[in-house]
C-alpha cells in the first residue's frame, strides 16, 4: 500500500489509550503533530504511520488521515486519533459540538486574581512578520475584538511565592488560546518564548504547557472515555524547583469549570 504519509518509527509517543476504532496517544514536546514545511518525515503523523499506517490511510486526506486536532509544537501531551470512518465522523461532530473536554496543566509565573474562573476573550489570528518575537510568516494570536470568540475555564491547582500550577480546559480551540488568555490575565506561561515577557520565557528550557486529560463519550460504544497523562519529569523538576507541589491526577471529582 502506497501511504501519503512517510512512516518514521523513530518518532517517540507513548500510547495512553487504544481500541479498534480510537486511538488517544502522547506527543512529546518539540515534535510537530502534522507533516508541513519543513517537517516533511519527523512529525507525530509519521510515528503513528510507523503503526498504524494502513488504517490511517483508509480514512483519507478528507478525514485528515484520522488525526482530530493537533498540539502547538512546544506543547506535550494528549491527542485523539481515529482509525475508523465512522469514529472520526462521530467525534468530529463532537469536536465541532464541543462535547469533547480537553484539560491543559500551565507552570505559570504570578497568581491570577481568582482562583478560578472562565476567560472570555476573542482571539484573533495573523501572520507574524519579519523581526519579531515569532518566526517569519508563522501565525500568531492576539486578544482583539476582531476576533472568534474564545473560552478558557481554569483553576489554581497549587501556588508558591511566584508562581503558580493552572489547569485549564480549552472549551473552545483556538490558536495559541490557553498561551495567549493565560497572559491576558497576567500569568504568562514559563518557557513561552513568544507570548511572555523575555525574562519569564528563559524561565524553562520548554513551554511548561502539557494536555494531560482528555475526555469523550466512545463515537461507536457510546461509553465514556476519560484518558490521562501525568506531567512529564522534566515539568515536574521545573514545577518543583519553584515550590510547587504536582498533583498525581487532575482528580474527577473537581476540575475547570466553564461555567456553561
Amino acid at each position: 500500500m502506497n501511504l501519503s504519509i512517510e512512516p518514521n518509527p523513530k518518532v517517540p509517543f507513548k500510547v495512553r489509550y487504544a481500541d479498534d476504532e480510537v486511538l488517544v496517544v502522547e506527543k512529546p514536546a518539540r515534535i510537530v503533530t502534522q507533516p508541513g514545511k519543513g517537517h516533511e518525515h519527523d512529525t507525530l503523523m509519521n510515528g503513528l504511520f510507523a503503526q498504524y499506517g494502513a488504517q490511517l490511510q483508509n480514512l483519507g486526506k478528507d478525514r485528515d488521515f484520522g488525526l482530530l486536532h493537533r498540539l502547538d509544537r512546544a506543547t506535550s501531551g494528549l491527542v485523539i486519533v481515529a482509525l475508523r470512518g465512522r469514529a472520526y465522523d462521530g467525534l468530529r461532530k463532537a469536536f465541532e459540538e464541543r462535547e469533547i473536554r480537553k484539560f491543559y496543566y500551565a507552570i505559570c509565573h504570578g497568581h491570577p486574581k481568582s482562583e478560578s474562573g472562565v476567560i472570555r476573550k476573542p482571539i484573533l489570528e495573523a501572520p507574524e512578520k519579519a523581526g519579531k518575537r515569532g518566526e517569519a510568516g508563522m501565525k500568531l494570536a492576539r486578544i482583539s475584538g476582531a476576533g472568534k470568540p474564545a473560552i478558557t475555564a481554569y483553576r489554581v491547582v497549587a501556588k508558591a511565592k511566584e508562581f503558580c500550577l493552572v489547569e485549564c480546559r480549552a472549551v473552545t480551540g483556538r490558536l495559541h488560546q490557553i498561551r495567549v488568555h493565560l497572559e491576558a490575565i497576567h500569568c504568562p506561561i514559563l518557557g513561552d518564548e513568544v507570548y511572555a515577557p523575555p525574562a519569564i520565557a528563559g524561565q524553562a528550557g520548554r513551554l511548561a504547557l502539557h494536555a494531560h486529560r482528555v475526555a469523550f463519550e466512545h463515537p461507536t460504544s457510546g461509553e465514556a472515555v476519560d484518558v490521562r497523562a501525568p506531567l512529564p519529569r522534566d515539568l515536574r523538576s521545573i514545577a518543583k524547583k519553584r515550590g510547587l507541589s504536582v498533583p498525581a491526577t487532575s482528580g474527577a471529582d473537581q476540575e475547570a469549570d466553564d461555567g456553561d
